[in-house]
């Protein structure tokens, strides 16, 4: 894990513009999500920048947006202007929150890359409401709207 914080941290600057080049993909996502998240409680993992979050939020009652790298959350709260939006550092293994404390948690391009998936699985189960909604995608998924979350028994196969 540390290789990759390591990556992340060294890049943080850099992520937005690398993103650009999928702008118009994303944008299709944010309308997918914003009518799941409405008036929800959210946790995003692996926010990175919190392009994702900050393009949700008004949508959303609170959202916590975590990733395991301080400079990508550094970067998430220079233009933060929600107070709705709390971004912090969190082990998507070890998350500090109450069990079944989240309406909808979110994930994307992440579980791919993360030594233990299944692991985080565990975890995003615990945390999510007992009819809270998972939406999880790696780079290939973006075009299908990263929420599977909208069919909960397709979700609770997942976890």
């Amino acid at each position: 894990m540390k290789e990759r914080k390591t990556f992340w941290d060294k890049n943080a600057g850099r992520y937005d513009r690398f993103m650009r080049k999928d702008r118009a993909a994303y944008e299709e996502m944010y309308k997918l999500i914003r009518p799941v998240v409405k008036a929800k409680t959210v946790l995003e993992l692996a926010t990175g920048t919190g392009l994702i979050a900050k393009h949700i939020v008004n949508a959303a009652a609170h959202i916590e947006a975590t990733d395991a790298s301080a400079e990508m959350i550094a970067e998430a709260k220079r233009d933060n202007h929600s107070a709705k939006l709390h971004f912090s550092v969190q082990d998507m293994f070890r998350l500090p929150y109450a069990d079944k404390s989240f309406d909808v948690v979110i994930v994307s391009n992440a579980l791919h890359i993360v030594p233990q998936p299944e692991k985080a699985l565990q975890e995003i189960k615990r945390v999510l409401k007992e009819d809270g909604r998972n939406g999880s995608a790696g780079d290939d998924a973006l075009d299908r709207a990263v929420l599977a979350a909208d069919r909960p028994a397709a979700c609770r196969g997942l976890l």
